[in-house]
Parts: C-alpha cells; structure tokens; sequence
C-alpha cells in the first residue's frame, strides 16, 4: 500500500487527460503487489512523456519512501506540491516527515508548519507533527553548537566486511567483545534467519593496537544469535543476547557466563523472573558487581521498550525487575542502556523525546535519592538524522566507542573510538589489578574484593580474583575516600585506603599483588581503614565500615586478638604511649559494642617503639600511625 495514496482521500491526487495517466495506472498495481522495480520503470516512462503530472512524483516519493531512501522521497513528494501548487495537507506531512529523515531540518519544520496551518482535518496526526517541528528546532540548534566528534576506526584485526558493532571494554581498556553479523553458514541452526551473530573479542598490544580478533567459540557460540553483550567492568562475567532459540522462553532471552582461567564456563539462562516471554536484551552491568539494566518489551511499562534493572543477589539468582520509570522510559521505546563504571551515568538510545529524529543518544545521572536526573541528549554529530543506538565509554570516561557505516571502513557497520567531548564525560574511575595469592606458598585464591565509599557506605565495586590464576581486576572511584577490602573465609581480610580527589587527567592505574596471611597466631594485619582526628582517639564515622568487617571476621573464627595502636615519633614518649592507647581501646570498646565477648580482645598502646617506615619523612610518619590487630590464640 502506497503512503501518501492510503491516507489521503480517494481522488485527492487524481489527474486526468495525461498521456502519463495509463503508465501511472500500472506502476500502482505493481505498487500493490509490493514490484517497486517494475512500478518504478514505468514511472520513469511516465515522466518522460509527461514531466508535469504531478502523480508520478508521489508514487515515486511513496517507494523511495518504502526504501527509507528519504532525501529521495522528499524531492518527489516536493516536486508533486510544487506542481498541484495546493494539494491535500496530508502531502506536506508526509513530505516534512521525510526531510526531518534525511537532516533537511528547515525545509522538514516549513512544511509541517504548513501541514497544521492548512490540515485541520487530520487532527489525529498533529501531536506526530508537533513532535517532528520541536525535534527540528532542537536539531538546528545542535548543529550550530557540534560536539567534538572525530571517528578513529579500531582497524582490520577489528573490523571487517561484515557488520561489527556493539562494543563493550574491561575497565583497564585491554580487551574487547563485539557483535558480529554475517551470512548464514553451515553452523547455522535458525531455519528462518538469513544471517547470523556471533560474538568476537580481542585483546590490546602492548604498542596499543588491537590483535587479531577471535570468535568466542563453544560453548558460548551455538549456531543460534548471539550478540547485544556486555563484559562486567572486571572482565569475569559475559552477559549477552541470544535470539530465535528452540530452548528460550521468548523470542530473545538474556544469558551469562563467567570467565574461568581463559576459558567461559557454560552459559546459563538468566531465567524467571527476568526473562519472560517478550524480548529481553542489551544488557549492562554495573560495577558493583550485581545491579544489571537491560531492554525489554514485556507488559507493565511506559512505552514498546523500556528499561528495567535487576539485581544479581547471588551468583545466577536475580530480582525481579523494576522498570527505571517515567524520568527514563517514554511513551516511545529506550533501549540499549549502558551505565558507566562511575555506577551513576547512565547512556541510553530513545526515540521518545526530543532529538535529531529517530533514535538519538541521550545520558542521565543517579541521584544520591535513586531519582534519575532529566535525561540531555548528548548532541551533534554523536546524533544525526540516522539512528544512533549504542554507545560505550571506557573507565577513565575519555573515549566513547560506537558503530558507524561511514565511508572509509572495510564495509557494513565498523567500530569506531573518539575522544568524549568534556561535555559528556561521566565521573572518571580508575582501576586497581593484580594477583591475590597466599603468603606463604603463593597459590592464587579465590578471594572477594570490594570497594566501599566510606562516607556513604555504599559498595561500589564488587568482584572475585579467579580461582586459577588469582587475577583481579577492580573499578576505583573517584571524588571520595574509599574502602579497599580483600576477604577470604580461611584468611584474614586485607584493606587498603584510596582518597582520590583528581581530575580524569592525572589518574594512573593501581598495580597491586596481594598476599593474605594465614590465620595463625602472630599474624598481624594493619587497619588502614580506622581514623581518628587529630590529637584525638574517637573513632571518625568513616571507620565503621573497616570494624563491622573486622567484626564478621571474629564472628567466623575463633580467635583472640590483640588490637594495638602505634604513633609517629613526634612528641613525648609519654603522650604518644597515652594517645596509641587511648586509640586502641576505642577499637576494643566498639568490637564489644558489637557483641564481640571482651575474653576474646585485649588492647594496647605501643607509642612509637614499632615502627614500620621511616620517621624521617611525612609519608613515613603518616605510615608509622596505624591501629592493627594481632591473632594471639
């Protein structure tokens, strides 16, 4: 069915007495049977006997339309207004439509003034309308404020000429997982699907550039769709996209995987209740290791497709979804979210709100209430008339990787990086890697690392060295004072401290090997996490969070310890024994508030008889004033 013909009134653009009209006649039975070719060819004879008949414009505007070849589609449907001179307002509608499609903004919002100045009688389409005119004022403007936006292709072990898109990257920018697409093969299972997705990952070279992808194979690779994927910020967990399955519950199911040494393990449907049967995909993980947003059309949202999150409470257990709500979703569709390691920006594709027409990018902040802010749209050309759906911005929040049919790539969609615009960049995040191993004999362990703000208590980052290889990889964030905690069942818990107020520019990467001591008697292992002010021994809030794992700790082994406090060497032998002390025993009384028996704690002050570093300099001093505790039954 043609567009134009099927809205406007029978007989609104009939012309007669043309020695075009009979051509016409048979481009629109061959229009009904869907022969685009044959209608077209003989449009083209049409016009060639008579270039003034204003049908053959509007069959041609209708099948370029058809073939969403849109600058095409607008130039036919102008010429035929050009020459009706007042036709049915239905045509400038369909025509300001077009232009908005292909970028002609203010042609596109002129002629939809038109449609609602002269159409009164299609009331029912004028919110579309109206939506269309703001999208091209807000588009016009765009274009005379650009984003900086230049497209650097990731290159031909990436890339090739088939479609690959939907980039997602660890946090230390090393390795990489794509979505391919390419003709079906004989691994092929889906009896109806044309071509196939598989999923392809490659790994940084030392000099930079990325090595030769490889197809992730069984089990991941099924012969089925698999794509729409997502790397966990540390690397240990594939989430991702599997589509026309005989096993699935709906026409597209979520799945995970994790990483074992250098191997995925089985992947597993996410399963009820997030998967249903509509269309579940693009998920995204946070990086505190448990929230994941993902894309659905399943009933009980705002529009086609919202986005909802859920939580992994254990591994390959999760809630039941909750939609991000109105502030998010429209009455539209949003999908493709990807939220930043920061664990608060959150980027989206949405074409419910105002835009550049189609799907545009937009991005949004978590507040400190769970509110979101209102969504900004991140602009041109990062947004243009085509539809942009997916964006990716490694940790640090400098380079956004997205894909593009640009000229100049080795064909299809290619992966491309450039460099964010300050505009749009989310709160930097660094990130600590390294190994967690035993003392004593160095076998790699298995052990949880979490990163907690410890003004708000919140867990930011949440992860497990492997098993194997005892490799860890974590998200630091910026802008606060944060916990570092190490923690195995058979050990004592290893913590760091990390106050990092810089800017994007000036944060480095931590390298760090890890080694847990055993629980035996005389261990001893220092509380970096405990303050105090200033000649004072009250505990600062920000403590707590170190003491409650302390506290879990006794509470799992039946040991006794002695919690001791250590000075620098600057003041008297007699103050620093008093203050250190003092200090030790405020640690003392808040494990017994906690219901810690005082027959298991005893306290000390040492003063500044052990140090540990030189007292020479302010680092070593700062080092020297520590509270630890020691196992001594």
């Amino acid at each position: 069915m043609c567009i134009v013909i099927a809205m406007m009134p029978t007989g609104a653009i009939a012309q007669k007495g043309s020695k075009a009209a009979p051509l016409c006649e048979k481009a629109k039975q061959c229009l009904k049977s869907n022969d685009f070719d044959k209608a077209l060819t003989y449009l083209y004879q049409a016009q060639a006997k008579d270039p003034y008949f204003s049908d053959i414009y509007i069959m041609k505007g209708d099948i370029f339309n058809f073939r969403l070849q849109s600058d095409s589609a607008m130039l036919n449907y102008q010429r035929a207004i050009d020459l009706i001179g007042d036709p049915d307002p239905m045509l400038y509608f369909i025509a300001g439509n077009e232009g908005a499609k292909c970028g002609a903004y203010e042609y596109a919002l002129n002629t939809l003034q038109l449609f609602l100045q002269k159409g009164l009688q299609y009331s029912s389409v004028h919110p579309e309308a109206q939506k269309t005119i703001a999208n091209c004022k807000f588009a016009i403007e765009a274009i005379k404020h650009p984003m900086n936006y230049e497209l650097v292709n990731l290159g031909s072990n990436v890339n090739s000429d088939w479609d690959e898109f939907l980039a997602a990257i660890t946090a230390d920018d090393e390795q990489i997982v794509f979505t391919v697409k390419h003709p079906r093969d004989n691994g092929t299972v889906c009896a109806f699907c044309l071509n196939e997705e598989d999923l392809y990952s490659s790994t940084k070279s030392p000099d930079g550039d990325w090595g030769q992808r490889q197809l992730l194979g069984p089990p991941i690779k099924t012969g089925y769709n698999e794509g729409a994927q997502c790397l966990s910020p540390d690397g240990k967990y594939l989430l991702y996209t599997m589509c026309d399955a005989d096993f699935g519950m709906g026409s597209c199911d979520l799945y995970w995987a994790k990483r074992m040494g250098d191997k995925w393990s089985r992947p597993r449907n996410f399963g009820a209740p997030v998967n249903s049967g509509a269309w579940e995909s693009q998920p995204t993980m946070a990086a505190d290791g448990m929230t994941i947003y993902f894309a659905s059309s399943r009933p009980g949202g705002y529009g086609g497709m919202d986005i909802w999150k859920t939580t992994m409470t254990a591994e390959g257990e999760f809630s039941i979804p909750e939609n991000l709500g109105p502030a998010i979703n429209t009455p539209g569709d949003d999908a493709a979210p990807f939220i930043h390691s920061d664990g608060r920006t959150l980027y989206f594709a949405s074409n419910g709100r105002v835009g550049m027409c189609g799907y545009d990018l937009y991005y949004a902040t978590l507040q400190p209430d769970g509110s979101w802010s209102e969504p900004k749209n991140m602009g041109y050309p990062i947004n243009s008339p085509a539809d942009e759906i997916n964006i990716f911005i490694n940790a640090m929040g400098t380079m956004a990787y997205v894909a593009s049919d640009k000229d100049g790539g080795f064909g299809g969609l290619d992966l491309y990086s450039f460099v964010l615009d300050d505009q749009l960049r989310p709160n930097p995040v660094t990130y600590i890697k390294g190994h967690v191993r035993d003392a004593f004999t160095g076998d790699p362990l298995a052990a949880r690392i979490e990163m907690i703000d410890l003004n708000t208590k919140q867990l930011m980052t949440s992860t497990t060295s492997d098993a194997q290889t005892g490799s860890y990889l974590a998200c630091i964030h910026t802008g606060g004072n944060v916990l570092l905690n190490v923690s195995h069942p058979d050990y004592p818990f290893y913590s760091e401290n990390f106050q990092i107020e810089k800017s994007y520019t000036e944060l480095s990467p931590y390298l760090k090997e890890i080694r847990l001591q055993p629980t035996d008697v005389g261990t001893v292992v220092t509380l970096k996490n405990v303050f105090f002010d200033f000649d004072k021994a009250e505990l600062k809030p920000e403590s707590y969070v170190e003491l409650d794992k302390l506290v879990d700790y006794l509470r799992t082994n039946n040991i006794r310890i002695e919690i001791g406090g250590h000075t620098d060497d600057q003041g008297t032998d007699e103050y620093n024994d008093r203050l250190s002390e003092s200090r030790a025993k405020s640690v003392y009384d808040y494990l017994v508030s906690k219901g810690i028996p005082a027959a298991r704690l005893q306290y000390k002050g040492y003063g500044k008889r052990v140090p540990v570093a030189d007292n020479s300099t302010e680092e070593g001093r700062a080092t020297n004033r520590r509270t630890e505790f020691k196992i001594i039954r």
